[in-house]
C-alpha cells in the first residue's frame, strides 16, 4: 500500500492540462451498452475507476481497447451476460450506472449493490423508483439488484431525494428511458455537466432528449441507438482541486482544458476568498493573494458549491484570516478529513453537518491517514501548505480519482514522493 511524503512550503508554477472528467466518463462508458456498433470515446482519463469500469464492461460482453492518445473503443460483442458481480462493483459507486443501460437494452439484469467512497449514506432507492416507474420489476437478493423488463415504457418520474437530485440516479432512468416506449419526462433531473456530457452521447447516437441541464429532462423513446463518437468534458473537480493548490502555495498555475461555467459556484468563493482567477484561452490562470480571507460555504447540487470540493477548500480556509463555515448539504456525514486536517493544526469543530474553522493557522506536517478520494486531495493540499513533512498512507484513494497527481504536482514545484507505506512509518 503506497503513501506520499510531502515537504512542503514550495510555491507552485507553472502550466498544467485537465484531464477529461472521471465522473462523466463512467456514465458514457456504460451508455455504451445501449449501443448497436462501436463507440469512440475520447480524453477518457487513465484512472483505477476507468479501469475498473473497463474490467465490469468487458465482463459484460464488450471488447474494450484503449488507444494510447486516451481514446477508448467499446463495442458489445456478447449480450449473454447480464451480472455486475460483487467483486467488481464493489470498487466504485458509478458501477451502478450498468443498471439502466442493461435493463433497457438486454431486459434483464443483475447489479450488486455498490461500493465505493466512505463518504456517508447514498441509497439507490431513486434509481429503483425511477426503473419501476418505466415498467421495470425489481427485487433484492443477497445484495443484488435483480431487475426485468420485456418493454419499458415511457413514464413521468420525479427523482428527488433527501438531498435534491441524483446524478447517478439521472444518468440511469435517462439512459434507460431512451429505448423505452413513449415519452418520459424526468422532474428534479440532476443538472450537473456530467449529466449533460452523457445526454450528448445520447444523442450523437441517435437518442432524441431535450431539457437536459435543467430540472425537467425529455426523452422521447426509440427503437435503438448505433454507436457513436464522444468527447468527455473536462474535470471540474480536478480543475477546482489544482485551483485550491494555487492558492494554498501562494503560487500561480496555467490550467488549460478548464470550462470555468462549469466551476461559477466554486470560482466565486475563490475570488471572495482573495484569488485571482482569470478565464485564459481555452483555460483559466490562477494566483494567489498573500492574504486569504474567510468565506462562507454551502454545498448544494449543481450550479452550487460541489461537495466534491468541500475537503480541498476546507483545507484552504485553514490558512484563511478569520473564522469560515463550511455547511454539507448533500451527505452531511462527508467530514472525515477533519480530525486528519486537525492532526496538521488546522482548528475545526464540527456541529452536525456544518464545521467552523479557526483560519490564519501555521500547518505543520504529521501523519495522516487518507479515508476517501477527496479527502486524499484536501491533505495533499494542506500537506503542500504545511511547515515540514506530511505523510499520508492509504493513497490508493486518490489514485481512483487523479491521475499521477504526485508527477503533475511535482512537475509544477512540489516535492511529494510515492512510497510503500512500510518505508513511510
Amino acid at each position: 500500500m503506497d503513501s506520499f511524503v510531502i515537504e512542503g512550503g514550495a510555491r507552485l508554477r507553472g502550466t498544467l492540462r485537465i484531464a477529461g472528467s472521471k465522473n462523466a466518463a463512467l456514465p458514457v462508458m456504460a451508455a455504451a451498452l445501449l449501443a448497436d456498433g462501436k463507440s469512440v470515446i475520447a480524453d477518457i482519463p487513465n484512472l483505477q475507476d476507468i479501469r475498473s469500469q473497463i474490467e465490469l464492461l468487458k465482463l459484460l460482453g464488450c471488447r474494450v481497447d484503449r488507444q494510447a492518445d486516451g481514446k477508448l473503443e467499446i463495442e458489445v460483442a456478447d449480450e449473454s451476460c447480464s451480472h455486475a458481480p460483487y467483486d467488481v462493483v464493489r470498487k466504485m459507486r458509478a458501477s451502478i450506472c450498468v443498471l439502466g443501460p442493461l435493463l433497457a437494452k438486454r431486459g434483464h439484469v443483475r447489479v450488486s449493490m455498490p461500493g465505493g467512497c466512505a463518504i456517508g449514506d447514498r441509497p439507490v432507492d431513486i434509481h429503483l423508483r425511477g426503473l419501476r416507474a418505466l415498467g421495470a420489476t425489481i427485487e433484492l437478493e443477497g445484495g443484488d439488484i435483480i431487475a426485468h423488463a420485456d418493454k419499458l415504457h415511457g413514464a413521468e418520474i420525479f427523482l428527488g431525494g433527501n438531498f435534491g437530485s441524483t446524478v447517478l440516479g439521472t444518468a440511469n432512468v435517462m439512459s434507460a428511458a431512451t429505448l423505452a416506449q413513449g415519452t418520459t419526462v424526468i422532474e428534479c433531473a440532476a443538472c450537473e455537466p456530467e449529466i449533460v456530457d452523457l445526454a450528448d452521447y445520447l444523442t450523437s447516437m441517435g437518442a432524441k432528449i431535450s431539457g437536459h441541464g435543467t430540472p425537467r429532462i425529455v426523452v422521447q423513446g426509440v427503437p435503438a441507438l448505433h454507436g457513436a463518437e464522444h468527447r468527455i468534458i473536462p474535470d471540474r473537480i480536478e480543475a477546482g482541486t489544482f485551483m485550491v493548490a494555487a492558492a494554498i502555495s501562494n503560487g500561480e498555475l496555467n490550467l488549460d482544458n478548464v470550462r470555468i461555467d462549469h466551476l461559477m459556484a466554486a470560482v466565486d468563493k475563490l475570488r471572495s476568498i482573495g484569488v485571482i482567477v482569470e478565464k485564459s484561452g481555452e483555460g483559466v490562470t490562477v494566483a494567489s493573494a498573500r492574504r486569504l480571507e474567510a468565506a462562507i460555504i454551502t454545498t448544494q447540487p449543481y450550479p452550487g458549491f460541489p461537495t466534491d470540493l468541500q475537503a480541498q477548500f476546507m483545507a484552504l480556509l485553514a490558512i484563511a484570516n478569520g473564522n469560515s463555515i463550511v455547511s454539507e448539504k448533500i451527505f452531511p456525514d462527508r467530514f472525515m478529513h477533519v480530525a486528519e486536517l486537525t492532526r496538521l493544526g488546522a482548528r475545526m469543530h464540527r456541529e452536525g453537518a456544518t464545521v467552523i474553522i479557526e483560519g490564519e493557522q501555521q500547518l505543520i506536517g504529521a501523519p495522516v491517514m487518507a479515508s476517501d478520494l477527496r479527502a486524499s486531495a484536501a491533505l495533499v493540499l494542506a500537506g503542500l501548505a504545511a511547515r515540514g513533512t506530511t505523510t499520508i498512507n492509504r493513497v490508493y484513494h486518490i489514485d481512483r480519482g487523479y491521475e499521477k497527481i504526485e508527477e503533475r504536482l511535482n512537475a509544477l514545484g512540489a516535492n511529494i514522493k510515492r512510497v510503500d507505506q512500510s518505508e513511510a512509518e
